[in-house]
């Protein structure tokens, strides 16, 4: 991972920067699924964390090799994206880089579906799942997060991003097609 992209997103008077992250990060995730992609990791170095602040910034930035970069970039991803971000040229890490495991983070949101399959695990009535679920369902979530939908099933959900503390000495591994690691780092400047 020694080169990088910045994907800005420019304001909209029609359209939240949230709506728009969400439209250009799921054309990501379809194109990253379609090339079969786990060596390109994601960060979003403008992301801010709190309840009430939570998100992702307008910058996405893609971390590969230059070739890979440079395939992602020549198939037509984001069509229908184009007047709504402005795309600096494939750059080099700078040396003075730390790295950042940056991974998916699931918590239990209380929805009815969510209750329903605990129910029908434990054997139980869905209202005492839903009962169950509250407590945990209720803390507030402070992280960042992007609307997205599966390219599996198609679903729509709050993918919700943390980016690890910063380390010295990058960690090599996989990425899913949403560009995040559990184990895996990023560069971070």
């Amino acid at each position: 991972m020694d080169h990088y992209i910045d994907i800005h997103l420019r304001p909209d008077p029609d359209f939240p920067a949230a709506m728009l992250m969400g439209a250009l990060y799921s054309k990501l995730h379809r194109a990253l699924h379609d090339l079969y992609a786990d060596d390109i990791g994601v960060s979003f170095p403008d992301h801010k964390t709190g309840v009430r602040a939570r998100t992702p910034g307008d910058r996405l930035r893609l971390h590969a090799q230059k070739s890979r970069l440079e395939q992602l970039m020549a198939i037509p991803w984001l069509t229908g994206m184009r007047d709504h971000v402005t795309l600096d040229p494939v750059q080099a890490v700078p040396a003075e880089a730390q790295y950042r495991i940056v991974r998916r983070r699931q918590f239990n949101t209380g929805s009815l579906s969510r209750a329903k399959r605990y129910a029908q695990r434990h054997s139980i009535e869905v209202e005492e799942a839903q009962r169950l679920m509250e407590t945990p369902a209720a803390r507030q979530i402070a992280l960042p997060f992007v609307q997205v939908s599966s390219r599996s099933s198609g679903q729509r959900f709050a993918l919700f991003i943390e980016h690890g503390q910063p380390q010295s000495q990058p960690i090599a591994g996989r990425f899913n097609y949403y560009g995040l690691s559990s184990e895996a780092t990023v560069p971070w400047f």
